[in-house]
């Protein structure tokens, strides 16, 4: 059992959880992820580390309540407890090649939140980072001030102008590449269909760009085949070779795919929690 140290909601639907783990908090770099189930009942749950304080012996989780399990976990309070959180799982990032050097840390929506690991580490080891920030509006977006701190200029981008430009993360970054900015890596973490947008726009500049690709997982071990994508025309498994690939290598269309396969489910799973939660925040119990 793994208790809640800390819980903050940043958004409606956003929540950061500091999570008692101390043998992962020693070990996580970042990229890594954990796996956790709310309760003995509950799915085995894939979440990417946002960060780690291994002399409290925690780990930080930040997560939106979209489903049946994220909901559920966002109800918990500090002091509760999780049936299960295993990890560290998968490969860290390979960023230490990259001291001294320029490096563009590009995130969409809740794909900051492992973003911002990333720029920290290259910042700490002295990278020269812009972090390009994009949010559907300004109120949606999270972890600003930490995002500024550790990058060397920030940028923060949304669909719908809020935050005073409007546009879209793509735009930012070719903007900075025709201005002849030249950068010795592109990481980019998000949405599917922006990050398939990041590699086709830096493919035609020869700019190596890694992506993060969270998929569907169910054991984290390679064991059960449901997070397989193909990668340079090979099948890989996130879980045990990556979550980070090559983007210009990656078939997106296939992954996008992939992740449309339960979206009738999902659907479904979250109007009827997401009745639930309402109830619990009313203080009635009652399903339906």
């Amino acid at each position: 059992m793994n208790k809640i140290l800390a819980r903050e909601q940043l958004t409606s639907e956003t929540v950061l959880m500091d999570i008692e783990a101390p043998l992962i908090a020693q070990k996580a770099l970042p990229g890594q992820f954990i796996i956790f189930r709310v309760d003995e009942e509950g799915e085995r749950v894939p979440l990417t580390i946002a960060g780690t304080d291994p002399l409290r012996g925690s780990v930080r989780i930040i997560f939106q309540m979209v489903g049946k399990s994220t909901i559920r976990l966002g109800d918990k309070q500090v002091g509760e407890t999780l049936a299960s959180f295993v990890g560290p799982l998968g490969r860290p990032s390979e960023l230490d090649d990259y001291a001294g050097k320029r490096v563009a840390v590009v995130g969409g929506g809740l794909g900051m939140a492992i973003a911002y690991p990333q720029a920290a580490y290259l910042h700490e080891i002295g990278a020269e980072v812009d972090v390009i920030a994009g949010f559907r509006t300004k109120d949606l977006a999270i972890l600003e001030d930490e995002m500024r701190a550790v990058s060397s200029h920030f940028h923060l981008i949304t669909d719908d102008g809020s935050s005073g430009r409007k546009g879209f993360v793509t735009d930012v970054l070719k903007d900075l590449i025709e201005d002849q900015i030249h950068f010795d890596l592109v990481l980019a973490i998000g949405p599917l269909p922006m990050m398939r947008a990041v590699a086709r726009l830096t493919e035609p500049y020869g700019l190596k760009t890694i992506v993060s690709m969270n998929t569907i997982m169910v054991d984290g071990t390679g064991m059960c085949g449901c997070c397989r994508l193909t990668v340079g025309g090979q099948v890989k498994f996130s879980c045990v070779d990556g979550p980070d690939f090559d983007g210009h290598q990656v078939d997106f269309d296939e992954s996008i795919r992939r992740s449309r396969a339960y979206l009738e489910q999902e659907a479904y799973d979250r109007e009827e929690e997401m009745k639930l939660h309402r109830c619990r925040v009313t203080g009635e119990v009652r399903h339906g």
